[in-house]
């Protein structure tokens, strides 16, 4: 509604609003965008209406905008004036609600029923043309019907990788990636596509199309859509001689410059030109002769591709140029009009020639990069749709037509007395590719395609990356509601150290993970587990893994049983100090005589959890060989024999000890004297204590390495190199040392 204040709003002047009338009744967080004019109408002289525009994002604290101001109360209660007659004020409004979008939210699949292609940085105009190839549904039919295989990789073929984009844009419900497409053709660089334009690409892949679809059931596809055929002629005027070259054509290059619209550029393209004076035709026998010169077209293809010439070459400047000049374009474009001028004489006339428009390929910006997007109408309705890369939006006609002329524009005046000089700006914004179908052909070219048209190995394939997709978003959108438990075991210690870690106990990366529901009671995680391990619940014994203030990782402690009573979600709280979303444990699993899990025994604080790795010097070798409870005021000494039991030795075999203290930045790993207790040596859960038979002095030379200390020293200090073929990615690879 308008509100109005005859007499203004504490000012001497007229006051006029919008305002939002039920804004009382309205859902909290309301907000609607206007644009909108106001005016008092001038009932002698109509030009003289006083009207003043604006726009406005109306919400609960806002639902009134306008103009305290809106214009002199004197002029307005001025009978001679013309605003007030016979008591009576004429009031207009004009109101446009826009539909503000916000695109972090913004779905294009649910708004507009498309998806878009993602922006990969170096792909310019790619993104455009196969939104518009796409769009032909008996393109995309043959496309599917090309025969792949179920081996075949898409980034080495460009039928499988044109498939999968036109599957995922059919199906998917989010943005597509072309990378695969891309490496497919070659142009995976940001070079390719600014050394070429649209026209090229479209032909390198159609020709590549054109060629892979020789001998299959779809032969022929390219050139029944898009091959046209003309005629180059030159006809002397004087003596009876002609000379014809028949050509073909996928896509006509159109001039835009001197141009006002297609019908222009097609006058232009068949325009006569005389071979006369010093340019005289040679005709064979005849010798010089004055001649007319052209090009007629024989017959134009179903779908007619024209390419406008925005850009070109200025030698004056000796650079490209972009030319924005206004071009017309309609949405019905007739070639057979004046009677089929465009037409040579024996062209077949029963063929109509009228053509509706599909897509307009549109460049935003100057000659050197600038922006590329399409209107498209993918099922020749009234309804357009903007293809702006990720993004697609519905719009009228006139934003995909007359928007899209160029030329320039002239702003509205905001002091409409003040200076009467229109202020105009150029429009950079403008067609260069226009894709038209002919009627006659319609019906056989926006033909349905369904699941049918695709081979049953492609749907297989890419319904299972769908769905791995799907899930892999499903997890990530659950995220928030799972913990992700990494459970250690002596078997991972056994497979990894020696192989991938020399330091520390385990890589949790390569551990067993588990995404357990947060509020689960730890108690029915142990049952999960029981269930993949095989160990019964009563024979479990979870331990926390600390980090050291040394910056090393150990088992610190085992859970107490009121932690195991509480929620998975809560016991990562508790025990997390880093806040992520894992709770890293280490299973702790007793066996009895017979191999099998028993109940761990009790641990007090006089027991040490400590775990041993033994080292070979002669094979430069370093393993896990398991771990003892110790007691804290026991010695070495005491554990030598079931020691020397671990590495396979006899019971006598005199063993030294080390303990590995930290690895960063620098080795720490120090001798154990067998004789103190473990209190003595500052020994502590999740210790590790290395050991090996001693090295005798002056013995094997062969030994590079000859204690845990100076083999723990070398590999920290080694880099290892794998090097692998590019090409054959699954062949073995080899490594070198530095």
């Amino acid at each position: 509604r308008v509100l109005i204040f005859p007499k203004g709003n504490n000012v001497d002047h007229l006051s006029m609003y919008l305002d939002v009338a039920d804004s009382g009744n309205l859902p909290y967080g309301w907000s609607r965008y206007a644009q909108f004019s106001l005016a008092i109408v001038n009932q002698i002289h109509q030009k003289y209406t006083a009207r003043k525009d604006t726009q406005h994002q109306f919400n609960a604290r806002e639902s009134d905008w306008g103009f305290t101001s809106f214009m002199p109360l004197s002029e307005l209660y001025d009978p001679s004036r013309g605003y007030l007659v016979n008591d009576t004020v004429v009031v207009e409004a004009e109101v446009a609600v826009r539909k503000m979008i916000d695109y972090w939210t913004y779905d294009s699949k649910k708004e507009t029923g498309y998806v878009g292609l993602k922006n990969q940085g170096a792909t310019c105009y790619m993104n455009s043309l196969l939104q518009t190839l796409y769009h032909i549904p008996y393109f995309r039919k043959a496309v599917y019907h090309m025969p792949t295989t179920e081996n075949d990789m898409p980034s080495g073929s460009i039928p499988l990788a044109l498939q999968s984009l036109f599957y995922k844009l059919q199906y998917s419900d989010n943005s597509v990636a072309t990378k695969e497409l891309t490496k497919s053709f070659g142009w995976d660089t940001y070079d390719s596509f600014m050394q070429h334009d649209v026209q090229e690409l479209n032909r390198v892949l159609c020709e590549k199309l054109e060629d892979k679809m020789k001998g299959t059931v779809v032969e022929g596809t390219i050139e029944q859509l898009f091959e046209g055929h003309h005629i180059n002629y030159i006809e002397c005027i004087n003596v009876d001689y002609k000379s014809n070259r028949k050509e073909s054509f996928y896509d006509l290059q159109l001039d835009v410059k001197g141009c006002r619209d297609v019908y222009a550029s097609f006058d232009k393209y068949v325009e006569v030109e005389r071979l006369e004076g010093d340019n005289k035709y040679q005709a064979e026998q005849h010798g010089l002769q004055d001649a007319r010169k052209g090009v007629l077209f024989l017959d134009f293809p179903p779908v007619l591709q024209l390419q406008l010439k925005r850009f070109e070459y200025d030698y004056m400047r000796d650079t490209m140029v972009k030319i924005n000049d206004r071009y017309e374009f309609p949405l019905q474009l007739d070639l057979d009009k004046d009677d089929g001028k465009y037409l040579t004489p024996d062209a077949d006339r029963s063929i109509r020639n009228l053509y509706t428009l599909h897509s307009v390929l549109v460049h935003s910006g100057g000659v050197h990069g600038g922006h590329y997007y399409a209107f498209i109408r993918p099922t020749l309705s009234d309804q357009w749709y903007k293809f702006d890369d990720e993004r697609v939006t519905k719009e009228d006609t006139k934003k995909a037509l007359e928007e899209q002329y160029g030329g320039e524009e002239e702003l509205p005046q905001v002091n409409p007395g003040f200076n009467n000089t229109p202020f105009k700006f150029t429009k950079y914004s403008n067609a260069y590719m226009l894709v038209y179908i002919r009627e006659s052909d319609k019906e056989k070219i926006m033909c349905n395609v369904d699941e049918k048209d695709i081979a049953e190995h492609l749907r297989i394939r890419l319904k299972k990356e769908q769905e791995e997709k799907e899930h892999k978003k499903k997890e990530k959108a659950e995220a928030h509601l799972y913990t992700i438990i990494k459970v250690a075991r002596d078997e991972d210690l056994k497979e990894q150290i020696g192989k991938n870690i020399y330091f520390d106990l385990v890589d949790h990366e390569k551990v067993r993970n588990f995404r357990i529901q947060k509020q689960l009671p730890f108690n029915s995680f142990k049952e999960e587990v029981a269930k993949e391990y095989g160990i019964p619940v009563q024979s479990q014994r979870f331990w926390l893994w600390a980090k050291r203030q040394n910056h090393t990782y150990r088992p610190n402690r085992p859970l107490a049983p009121h932690e195991e009573a509480q929620s998975v979600g809560q016991l990562r709280e508790v025990s997390n100090k880093a806040h992520n979303a894992e709770l890293k444990l280490f299973l702790e699993v007793e066996l009895g005589l017979d191999l099998r899990p028993i109940r761990p025994p009790e641990k007090s604080k006089e027991d040490i959890l400590l775990f041993f790795k033994l080292y070979n010097p002669e094979k430069e070798e370093l393993r896990f060989v398991g771990r003892l409870f110790v007691k804290a005021l026991g010695k070495p000494s005491d554990i030598l024999t079931k020691l020397n039991e671990m590495a396979g030795f006899s019971p006598n075999e005199e063993i030294e000890l080390y303990e590995e203290i930290k690895f960063e930045p620098n080795v720490m790993c120090e001798h154990i004297d067998k004789k103190l207790s473990f209190r003595s040596s500052q020994l502590e859960d999740g210790d590790i204590i290395s050991f090996q038979k001693p090295s005798i002095p002056g013995g094997d030379t062969q030994v590079r390495y000859k204690d845990v200390p100076s083999f723990l020293e070398y590999v920290h200090n080694r880099q290892v190199v794998h090097f692998r073929c590019l090409e054959k990615p699954k062949e073995e690879e080899f490594c070198l040392e530095l």
